[in-house]
């Protein structure tokens, strides 16, 4: 089992900024991918930015040039910096890992930690 920590997540007025973290710990193998998703309430959970083991880095378009993703592969964390927040960035975000473990891919999911942007 893989166990995933988020931290970061507030309150925060239109354009300012919060720092995402994510540990992961436990079984862990080969870790292939970090990303992070939020979710409102009554829509489908999105995927925000996603990082290869490789480096790739993936973001969804309302986010570039706002959003960074970044991981420490020593602490097996990976992290988001969200700056100019808007309201539209308001929901719970969480850390999705995928582990390969020789046999099998397995998807692991954080807590999730809520962001709220507001005057």
């Amino acid at each position: 089992q893989v166990q995933l920590v988020e931290s970061g997540g507030g309150l925060v007025q239109p354009g300012g900024s919060l720092r995402l973290s994510c540990a992961a710990s436990g079984s862990i193998f080969r870790i292939d991918a970090m990303g992070w998703y939020r979710q409102v309430p009554g829509k489908q959970r999105e995927v925000v930015a996603a990082i290869t083991s490789a480096g790739t880095i993936n973001y969804v378009d309302s986010v570039k040039g706002r959003f960074t993703i970044s991981k420490d592969n020593a602490k097996n964390t990976v992290y988001l910096q969200m700056n100019s927040l808007q309201p539209e960035d308001t929901a719970v975000y969480y850390c999705n890992v995928v582990q390969y473990n020789g046999r099998h891919y397995e998807d692991y999911w954080g807590q999730g930690t809520q962001v709220t942007v507001s005057s």
